[in-house]
């Protein structure tokens, strides 16, 4: 499961040029992201080094990664020194670089739906999706929840699939490597530093 989530992530965060600018509103943003992120992967004149370096950028454009490390950190965010949360941050968003660029996988049979938004307040929007297989697999429920405290540049803080909030289960993993090492951060980021070095 957990691979199959890293995988469809993934797709997100592709887009078709540097240059693209997406709307403010959340729910053309998400439409159009992953429209974006479809069309590249379906690109044959890439090869995967690039589709990576796209990944890269798009999500370090797209995607709140400051705040999502700190909430996955959880409590000890507030207790730990700044050098700390500083290592700790710069660790965290080369793997979570590395989750997204692991297994690239080609989406572009599947078809992609909006089917709705909720506007939570003048911060938050929950964008729902689906994707739906076009050879017959099981459909796939993601809801995107959206960051827009400057209107003009939306930010992804969360994906829930199939009510599993990624956010959350990640947050879950830290803390169990956590708890099992007497809460010590540095060794928090060295398992992040031995992901992505492995």
């Amino acid at each position: 499961m957990k691979r199959l989530v890293v995988s469809f992530i993934s797709i997100f965060f592709l887009f078709q040029s540097s240059l693209v600018a997406y709307s403010s509103n959340p729910k053309d943003f998400v439409n159009e992201l992953v429209v974006d992120a479809i069309t590249k992967l379906a690109d044959k004149n890439l090869n995967k080094d690039q589709k990576i370096i796209f990944v890269e950028k798009v999500a370090l454009e797209n995607v709140d990664v400051k705040a999502l490390g700190l909430y996955t950190l959880g409590e000890l965010r507030k207790s730990s020194n700044e050098e700390d949360i500083l290592n700790y941050q710069k660790s965290f968003e080369k793997y979570f670089l590395k989750s997204l660029t692991s297994r690239l996988t080609d989406y572009s049979s599947s078809k992609f739906e909006i089917s709705g938004e909720d506007k939570k307040s003048s911060n938050y929007t929950i964008v729902n999706s689906k994707i739906i297989p076009t050879d017959g697999g099981p459909e796939l429920k993601v809801d995107w929840r959206v960051y827009t405290k400057n209107p003009d540049k939306p930010l992804i803080r969360d994906l829930i699939v199939e009510g599993l909030s990624l956010a959350r289960t990640q947050k879950e993993e830290f803390g169990s490597i956590l708890s099992s090492n007497n809460n010590d951060i540095k060794i928090l980021i060295e398992k992040l530093d031995e992901f992505v070095n492995n």
